[in-house]
């Protein structure tokens, strides 16, 4: 049976611990309880295991930029952070994270421009770039751009928030590996 005109399906799977969702969330005329729940549990504090409700601004645009670019699944690095995790990856102080508001999400090389690119002129959000370590940063907050390595275009001029070096990425991806070898 097909989807309901406007419905909006996703498919994610959390690198970290493997947790996956994969199906409508929203049947075109409002969100579903149930399905935000299950993403919210998914899309939880990997340290910690602790759920925060996802803003649904937040999947939208995820949502939104995975059916833009043909992605069947989106792999997900980090969605909700606790202050605790946060500051153990060495994230931004006032870091949507914080507020289940924003996902950093696995993009292959060869995807990665195009995503980048389309994600910036889309403009609903934050969107940092991190082509040296493979994901893209996109966020319900105010639009805005950050990273990268010039090629994408900014859609609108904001301010940039700092850019984490090479070394602090290495290591906010070690500490959510480690965070995954710990609940199993």
């Amino acid at each position: 049976m097909p989807d309901p005109p406007g419905a909006r399906r996703l498919t994610l799977r959390h690198a970290a611990n493997g947790a996956t969702f994969s199906g409508i969330y929203h049947n075109g005329r409002e969100a579903d309880p149930v399905a935000l729940a299950e993403l919210s549990e998914v899309l939880a504090d990997t340290r910690t295991g602790k759920v925060r409700s996802f803003d649904l601004n937040a999947v939208d645009i995820v949502w939104d930029m995975g059916r833009r670019q043909r992605f069947a699944e989106l792999v997900v690095l980090s969605g909700y952070r606790t202050p605790e995790t946060n500051r153990a990856v060495h994230g931004a102080g006032d870091s949507q994270h914080l507020r289940a508001a924003a996902m950093d999400l696995m993009i292959p090389a060869a995807k990665f421009e195009a995503f980048a690119t389309t994600a910036v002129k889309f403009a609903r959000g934050g969107v940092g770039l991190y082509p040296d370590q493979g994901f893209i940063h996109l966020d319900s907050g105010p639009a805005r751009q950050w990273g990268g390595d010039g090629r994408a275009v900014m859609a609108r001029a904001a301010p940039q928030a700092p850019r984490k070096s090479a070394a602090e990425m290495r290591i906010d991806q070690m500490a959510e590996a480690w965070a995954a070898t710990r609940r199993r």
